[in-house]
């Protein structure tokens, strides 16, 4: 049995390799393009020397972000919004260039890539709503590449009902909110629940996706999402402590695999500080490794240590082919460098 288990998979790397160019060889290629224009170690050395906004311009202005920031003008008052926005927006470009070249699984693919930032500015608009804000100032703050049709509809919705049948039957997360969330949950105590709930099924919902796509796919895909699923885990329990959830609250958040699933998520639930919370992820690698250095009250840190190792699997991602993981890949690394601009 063991000796045919192996021939299968043989044989499956065989065909990914003869079929996965026909449709999707030329995306890559793009792709693995845009990884080589990444900023790069020296690019931050130098940004770090910038004595203010005109160098820092003038610097991106040789980086592939030049044709957007050069119109920015550093004299303004908003000139380092525009310039993440330019830098944003070029982000944007690559990606919807990316999917315009795609077609079937690939393109599916890279619409759930898309929904963590559909989530967000789902929540941003209820959070809004309850709050009477104007439907402009909403939709400026919502991430380009959540964007959907339907979004702005969102935004005038006259009530709470209204608003809950709108998102459940209007927008691409309407499948996640049918069973799992209800209307009285559209309040701003249950807001954060929801974006979790919302998560949950999302990664859920995608590593199932990735698990029919099979090969390299699954494999790689496989490593991140158990990733996404065990940091959703840590984050949740840290940031319940102190409040009125419940462990069965918090459990129910949690997505079923990863590798803290089901005992370490099961202690997780349960820890009631911090310092229970490293002492779980102690008994659990590479998290005993990763988190070694975090001292019990730097939240901050042991976020920095989980992108940390998130970049190290894109990175790792890379040096295999005939996947979808380098596209999930390049949207982390992105998005990190994002962050440090």
């Amino acid at each position: 049995q063991a000796l045919n288990q192996v021939h299968k998979c043989t044989r499956g790397n065989a065909m990914e390799m003869a079929t996965f160019n026909l449709k999707d060889g030329y995306v890559e290629a793009i792709l693995r393009g845009y990884k080589g224009s990444l900023l790069k170690s020296g690019d931050y050395a130098l940004m770090c020397q910038c004595e203010n906004l005109d160098d820092l311009k003038m610097h991106l202005s040789t980086t592939t972000y030049g044709n957007l920031v050069s119109e920015v003008d550093v004299g303004g008052a908003n000139t380092t919004t525009q310039l993440i926005e330019c830098c944003t927006e070029k982000f944007v470009e690559e990606f919807e260039y990316l999917q315009c070249q795609a077609e079937g699984t690939l393109y599916h693919f890279l619409e759930m890539c898309r929904i963590p930032h559909m989530i967000d500015n789902v929540v941003l608009i209820v959070s809004g709503c309850l709050h009477n804000q104007h439907t402009p100032e909403l939709l400026e703050k919502c991430h380009p590449l959540g964007m959907f049709d339907a979004i702005a509809s969102l935004a005038v919705a006259a009530n709470m009902q209204e608003l809950y049948q709108l998102v459940l039957i209007d927008t691409p997360l309407g499948k996640y909110f049918e069973g799992s969330l209800s209307r009285e949950d559209l309040t701003e105590m249950h807001l954060e629940i929801m974006r979790n709930m919302l998560y949950k099924c999302w990664i859920e919902d995608f590593n199932a996706f990735c698990s029919k796509v099979g090969g390299t796919t699954r494999e790689v895909m496989g490593r991140f999402l158990s990733f996404e699923a065990d940091r959703r885990a840590i984050a949740i329990a840290s940031n319940s402590v102190g409040t009125e959830l419940t462990h069965d609250d918090k459990k129910s958040l949690f997505c079923k695999f990863g590798s803290l699933y089901p005992y370490g998520q099961k202690d997780l639930a349960q820890a009631e500080d911090h310092d229970e919370i490293l002492k779980v992820l102690s008994d659990y690698s590479p998290y005993n490794r990763l988190l070694a250095l975090a001292s019990a009250d730097d939240d901050l840190m042991i976020d920095e240590i989980l992108s940390g190792q998130e970049l190290d699997l894109c990175k790792e991602s890379f040096t295999q082919q005939f996947h979808y993981g380098v596209f999930w890949a390049y949207i982390k690394m992105k998005e990190q460098e994002l962050r440090n601009l």
